[in-house]
């Protein structure tokens, strides 16, 4: 029997390693210093009363950064422009084979009114792995961070200040050469769009929420891009999460495999927090071994965690049965999931089987996922100084 771990590592040499065709290497890169801005004001912002009322991707600021690329030319000049719709061929490769892939990260306006991003250049790196899988050209990820960093000053104002409210950044590639064929694209559109929001679930806030638990629905497998950001992995989940909805449930939680191993919940990393079988307090992650998507937010909390010393911090498989066992002998304590959208996201119940599982998790206080909460969101709002919060000037 195959081993998931050992197939992860094997996908990630094949994938990320040095055969990939690294195209900006060879040619013009990304320059912040000559970027070009258009200013166009549209708009009038959320006020702060209706900020925690935004609903998710549905209001964009004022501007957007836009960077075109093309083989043997490479980068050209990066251009802040008013928001609008891109001129695109129909045979461009994005639209018929998803050669595209993107990002999710957050600018957070703090009560000192300074403005900062979290850990961009991990954003930047997990980006270009993607663009490598996709054959996409990879970029200077500091020079492309300048840009953004300028994008922000001049849409300052659409940056929330209402509790909890951020401006969500979206950087995406996409490849546009006007050619039908399964190939890599020799052009391609790098663009960043923003949009104010407020908390991720309609539920809003901390409020717990109900998973789907369904093998037949399997988000990612051995040998597949499951670990990367392409657009190709969440358009087939639509089906998936439409039919969660209907059965009362907010996301899925994805299984994989005969012993229904935990992967993913919905587009977020799922967190045990249990004693297990050794009696040991311990926290919990699926490991990263392909199918996994490595979140910057997933990373942060595991980092953190293992500075706090009151329980064991580990990367490592479980599976449904783990749940419901541990849950009958009281030893499931909480389930959260966590990614950049929604931070941190309580489980309360699990529908599997046809039968809800109920999980302790507001029950027992929520007191990791709400401790993870607190640590992270004290250092993206600036009320702990720490590296990671990188300030706007």
């Amino acid at each position: 029997m195959f081993s998931v771990t050992q197939i992860g590592a094997t996908f990630s040499r094949r994938f990320h390693g040095p055969a990939i065709r690294r195209w900006a290497s060879s040619s013009t890169d990304i320059q912040a210093s000559q970027l070009q801005v258009t200013v166009n004001r549209r708009c009038q912002p959320p006020t702060e009363s209706e900020q925690p009322n935004l609903r998710f991707g549905h209001t964009f600021s004022d501007h957007m950064l836009k960077v075109a690329w093309k083989n043997g030319d490479g980068w050209g000049r990066p251009e802040i422009v008013p928001y609008g719709n891109l001129i695109l061929s129909p045979a461009a490769p994005a639209l018929h084979y998803a050669v595209e892939c993107f990002e999710g990260m957050k600018a957070y306006r703090g009560a000192d009114d300074r403005v900062r991003i979290f850990r961009p250049m991990e954003n930047m790196k997990r980006m270009n792995i993607s663009c490598g899988v996709s054959r996409l050209p990879e970029f200077n990820g500091e020079e492309l961070v300048e840009c953004l960093k300028e994008l922000l000053r001049i849409d300052k104002s659409w940056i929330p200040s209402a509790t909890d409210c951020s401006l969500y950044i979206r950087p995406t590639v996409i490849g546009t050469e006007p050619h039908l064929g399964v190939n890599a694209s020799s052009e391609a559109l790098l663009y960043v769009i923003t949009c104010p929001v407020g908390p991720y679930f309609r539920e809003g806030g901390f409020t717990p929420v109900r998973l789907l638990a369904d093998p037949q629905f399997v988000r990612a497998w051995p040998g597949g891009l499951g670990s990367s950001k392409l657009g190709s992995n969440y358009g087939p989940t639509i089906g998936p999460q439409k039919a969660a909805e209907a059965q009362g449930c907010s996301q899925v939680l994805w299984l994989f495999g005969p012993d229904e191993q935990i992967t993913e919940v919905g587009t977020m990393n799922m967190f045990m927090h249990w004693i297990n079988e050794n009696n040991e307090m311990e926290l919990v992650t699926p490991p990263l071994n392909g199918i996994i998507l490595p979140g910057v937010t997933r990373m942060s909390l595991l980092e953190l965690a293992r500075t706090w010393g009151d329980c064991i911090v580990r990367e490592g498989e479980f599976t449904m049965k783990d749940i419901l066992k541990a849950k009958s002998e009281n030893r499931l304590l909480e389930m959260f999931g966590a990614g950049t959208a929604c931070v941190v996201a309580p489980v309360g119940s699990i529908l599997y089987q046809g039968e809800v599982i109920e999980i302790p998790t507001m029950t027992n206080g929520a007191h990791m996922a709400r401790k993870c909460h607190k640590a992270l969101t004290d250092i993206q709002y600036g009320r702990v100084p720490h590296d990671w919060a990188v300030e706007i000037d």
